[in-house]
């Protein structure tokens, strides 16, 4: 399995983006392997946190709303048209990859890179906000070589689908011609391997890994912003406190008051003794970031549950498989024989209908994370744009 490069090749996607075409290099794209933990901020402030602002997230009410979204038929309309035996993931070059790559994440590199261009490259938001991105092209990268491992399998087990069809149940109908048959299609089963990883073999482990110091970095920044923003706030509130103070205080001298020779006296009465304005680009600045690191958060979370679930279904399927191949085997080492091969066809009926729900229960899921990575890198994207049009 292919994940992006360190130095990954410009996309040739002709998708249009909502700015303009500016390049950035790719160079400035974090790697997967990122060691978030261990990194310092621009702010001197430490790499990671132990705190963590959990989102406030209804998983179910997730899927049930993105299945029925017009971009999760999309996408899996497409996905469906375009994949082929050829396994393009695996064995198509890096061109090829990144084509099929843009033509999925929406919005794609390209759009990515452009706004990156109205960013500070060294600050720690665009930091983040770069490692999220690419983060989301390597699940992505995962979800359609699994999607691949997806259309293999259903061309494994096609012949053992229509053997279990057809094959006689009774034992006195079964003809020799009928084993030989099912001999065969045993051995060609026998001969391919298991279109799944092996949960020993695939990184899910790494990947989750490298989103969960990525949520806790996230977090971390996400509370700072919090609280500069309070401060800004009670600062505001002070200053406008003060302001009501000195005008109280012009209008009481002011009565008291009645010859010209305390006159300064009034003027320095009425002179503001704490600050009023409180730069107001400050605090929208404060506010874009945090709408920027509360997206990422949001998004690390859902992919970071979402892989927990494709774990779990790849290691059901492929332990699946492992069964019906050792049960294939054990038909195998008895030759052609009508009892054996009985057996075996027979025990295969009782957990084919399971293995089929849970590929597609599998594929239906895939579907899903693919919707749940555009929307929110879509949504991260919207933000900086917001952020850039407020600045310009």
């Amino acid at each position: 399995m292919r994940f992006l490069s360190k130095s990954p090749p410009t996309s040739t996607s002709t998708s249009s983006c909502p700015t303009s075409h500016p390049t950035l290099s790719h160079s400035q794209s974090p790697s997967i392997h990122l060691p978030l933990s261990q990194e310092n901020s621009t702010d001197g402030t430490p790499g990671s946190s132990s705190t963590h602002l959990s989102p406030t997230f209804n998983l179910s009410r997730e899927y049930t709303l993105a299945v029925q979204t017009n971009s999760y038929n999309e996408i899996r309309s497409m996905i469906e048209k375009q994949v082929q035996i050829d396994n393009f993931v695996e064995n198509g070059d890096t061109n090829t990859h990144q084509l099929r790559l843009s033509q999925v994440l929406r919005p794609n590199r390209d759009c990515v890179l452009q706004a990156l261009r109205h960013t500070d490259p060294k600050a720690t938001l665009t930091r983040l906000v770069s490692t999220y991105f690419v983060y989301t092209e390597n699940i992505t990268t995962l979800y359609l070589w699994l999607y691949q491992c997806v259309y293999r399998a259903r061309t494994l087990y096609a012949p053992i689908t229509e053997l279990l069809q057809l094959f006689p149940y009774d034992l006195n109908s079964i003809t020799q011609s009928q084993c030989d048959w099912a001999f065969d299609i045993f051995f060609q089963f026998d001969s391919l391997d298991n279109p799944f990883p092996s949960p020993d073999s695939h990184n899910f482990n790494e990947m989750r890994r490298s989103f969960s110091q990525l949520k806790e970095q996230l977090d971390h920044h996400l509370k700072k912003s919090f609280s500069r923003v309070h401060l800004l706030n009670r600062a505001t509130t002070g200053s406008a406190i003060c302001l009501i103070g000195s005008v109280v205080g012009v209008v009481v001298s002011a009565v008291v008051i009645s010859t010209h020779a305390l006159a300064a006296i009034v003027g320095l009465v009425a002179t503001p003794l704490c600050p009023v304005n409180v730069p107001s680009d400050l605090k929208k600045k404060q506010l874009a970031h945090m709408a920027q690191l509360d997206a990422a958060s949001k998004g690390t979370y859902v992919h970071s549950n979402y892989l927990d679930t494709t774990d779990r279904l790849v290691a059901l399927l492929y332990t699946a498989v492992e069964s019906d191949r050792h049960l294939v085997r054990f038909g195998l080492e008895r030759g052609r024989d009508m009892y054996p091969i009985q057996e075996v066809v027979k025990h295969l009926r009782n957990s084919h209908n399971n293995f089929l729900d849970q590929l597609k229960e599998l594929e239906e899921h895939i579907f899903l994370c693919f919707n749940a990575v555009n929307k929110f890198r879509a949504e991260l994207l919207k933000q900086m744009h917001l952020h850039h049009y407020s600045n310009s």
